[in-house]
């Protein structure tokens, strides 16, 4: 689809002006933000050109882009355009497309994959096993902080209208990342659940066991602000300063027994070591936040009581798709844990902010979704 150009700018398939250029974040490292001016770059086979309307930061973003390029060789960041937990409306597609067309309201499953390895044929792009296609978007790839970016469809998930942009690019990650957890270990209304670390993960953990019914919901932060946050939103029963004794207050809150299920979302050792502790006997335990390390006597703390720990790492495609219809059914809006909306002009700002960690979720925002309504 063609632009009709009329000045240094044009008009788009939705009747929107755009303009020939745009903005884009960058993280060169060293706790910077670098905006640039790029043009808009235009779908090939296959793609979409977006209009991004909200794009989130995880907190893999802070530790291993924005402080310090952690990552090496292929799976390191590329220096590409930043971003990796975006939604917006298409506005136009390139040949190829067959199931989305201009103004549809789409979010970015954030991994793109090959499309033919058995992980990516299971909807599991995450652990696509090709070298040469596996790219994320805002690592490998450019990503949404920017006004505009292009998406393969094959990576896109529908957005109901019954869900704001930004509770599409809650979804893209964290949101569709606890899903996945949840799924494995399941929750119900027969268990008592720990959370530790709540931070934007943390949250939407507490967020879908309070909607799957769980019968008490217990977290623990270190960071006062956080630790307020789940309990004004009512995703938490009970929440606990980070320390020594959680284990024993745990147990003192389960009549002696544990928990039923537990998530540690904060890669701390000391943290997950409390979750599988507070864990009662057949219990089972989702390890989600990523690096750090933990250590635990595998008889006393494991064996003997029969736990087991699961290993979850994002999501799938499918299991996203079925998320977000649960979330219109449920009334669940994940934008409601995002403390703080910023302009893309503002991006240094909206990094700092969520590193100090001193807040919910942070999102860069554009239109209408740059105010929460």
């Amino acid at each position: 689809m063609g632009f009709e150009r009329r000045d240094n700018s044009a008009v788009n398939s939705v009747g929107e002006k755009m303009e020939q250029n745009m903005r884009a974040a960058f993280l060169p490292g060293n706790r910077k933000v670098e905006l640039r001016t790029l043009s808009v770059p235009h779908p090939g086979h296959g793609e979409v050109l977006l209009r991004v309307k909200a794009s989130t930061i995880c907190g893999s973003d802070i530790r291993c882009i924005y402080h310090e390029h952690l990552g090496k060789g292929p799976e390191g960041y590329q220096g590409v355009i930043a971003g990796h937990e975006p939604s917006g409306q298409i506005v136009e597609v390139g040949p190829g497309c067959r199931r989305f067309s201009a103004g549809d309201r789409v979010i970015v499953y954030h991994i793109s994959g090959c499309g033919v390895c058995n992980d990516c044929r299971r909807g599991y792009m995450i652990s696509c096993t090709s070298e040469k296609y596996r790219r994320a978007y805002g690592w490998q790839r450019d990503g949404g902080m920017a006004d505009y970016m292009i998406a393969e469809e094959k990576d896109l998930i529908a957005l109901p209208e019954q869900l704001s942009f930004a509770d599409g690019a809650q979804v893209a990650c964290g949101f569709g990342t606890v899903y996945e957890a949840v799924e494995k270990v399941g929750v119900n209304g027969n268990h008592s659940v720990l959370i530790t670390g709540l931070g934007p993960v943390g949250l939407a953990a507490a967020a879908l066991c309070r909607k799957l019914g769980a019968q008490m919901i217990v977290g623990i932060d270190i960071v006062p602000e956080r630790l307020r946050l789940a309990g004004s939103l009512k995703l938490c029963d009970v929440v606990l300063t980070a320390g020594q004794d959680n284990v024993a207050q745990v147990k003192k809150l389960t009549r002696g027994f544990g928990v039923e299920r537990a998530f540690d979302c904060s890669a701390d050792a000391r943290a997950r070591g409390t979750a599988i502790r507070a864990t009662r006997k057949w219990g089972r335990i989702a390890f989600v936040g990523e690096g750090g390390t933990v250590e635990f006597n595998p008889s006393p703390d494991m064996i003997h009581d029969q736990k087991t720990i699961y290993g979850s790492w994002v999501t799938s495609t499918w299991l996203m798709e079925e998320l977000v219809e649960r979330l219109v059914r449920w009334n669940l809006h994940p934008a409601d844990i995002i403390t703080h909306r910023f302009a893309l002009e503002d991006a240094a700002d909206a990094y700092a902010l969520m590193a100090s960690g001193k807040c919910g979720k942070v999102a860069v925002c554009s239109d209408e979704e740059l105010a929460p309504k």
